[in-house]
């Protein structure tokens, strides 16, 4: 009997808890999510938003993409804390570092899913980690990168000419009311990358909190196109339930009432 797929279904796949390794010494935690008894079509290397405000690797749409799409979808899922973040699964070493340190940590999530033969990688971004995706994401084995709500604020136009220069498929879900990028403004900056995808989603929020699923069908549209969406609502089969109560009070929130970090300024003199 079929079951209706809630926020805390956990359905079928082989997840397993991780280490990352920078190339300045760092140990990063994380987990890898595959399909229980066949290999993935594709790979999705999350980036979560800004951990000063709440960002880690079991932010909503992550964890919901990593207890899904393994058996919706047949893709992986791998999730990691950026230095210094911290979340149920644990804490990665160092500390924030403005986008400038977290260049190692995306090298060592690439790192590691070529190493493990991962297939068809695409770098999945939100808020901060699209910055990130752009910043250092432009890699030879990366498929491509999908943005979550891009503030395009530590990201620079060399940045982007890269990606441009690339041809790798670029995807940008920008919502409708977003608190830093909306739709237009965001095809105007992503013009410099032709190939560079703006996708405006009607009502939603940086957050996508209510609007995760459709997030999750834009995103697998593009990984594994063979996959009918939108995905199904219900399960026929075994599921668990997470204890997402867990998380409650770590959403990526209050972005209005508490500062947001920005790219370091240079000193003068």
């Amino acid at each position: 009997m079929s079951e209706p797929i809630r926020a805390s279904s956990i359905l079928p796949g082989h997840r397993e808890d991780i280490e990352l390794h920078t190339a300045d010494g760092l140990r990063l935690v994380g987990e890898l999510a595959r399909p229980v008894d066949r290999e993935p079509v594709a790979t999705l290397v999350c980036l979560h938003p800004l951990p000063t405000h709440g960002g880690m690797m079991d932010s909503h749409v992550f964890r919901k993409a990593a207890w899904r799409l393994p058996a919706l979808a047949d893709v992986a899922v791998l999730r990691f804390n950026t230095r210094g973040t911290s979340s149920i699964r644990g804490t990665s070493e160092g500390s924030f570092d403005n986008a400038v340190g977290e260049r190692y940590d995306v090298a060592a999530a690439i790192e590691y899913a070529e190493f493990h033969d991962l297939p068809n990688i695409w770098l999945l971004g939100w808020s901060f980690g699209t910055d990130l995706a752009l910043k250092y994401g432009c890699d030879p084995a990366v498929s491509g990168a999908i943005l979550l709500s891009p503030p395009l604020r530590y990201s620079e136009p060399e940045d982007l000419d890269r990606w441009a220069g690339s041809g790798r498929p670029l995807v940008a879900l920008v919502p409708e009311f977003d608190d830093y990028l909306r739709p237009a403004e965001a095809r105007e900056r992503f013009a410099a990358v032709p190939q560079a995808e703006v996708v405006g989603v009607s009502g939603a929020k940086h957050l996508w909190v209510g609007d995760a699923e459709r997030v999750l069908d834009e995103v697998v549209r593009r990984v594994n196109p063979a996959v009918p969406v939108p995905l199904p609502t219900t399960w026929d089969g075994p599921m668990e339930t997470g204890d997402v109560s867990a998380y409650a009070d770590r959403t990526v929130a209050s972005f209005a009432d508490r500062p947001v970090p920005g790219p370091p300024q240079a000193k003068a003199g």
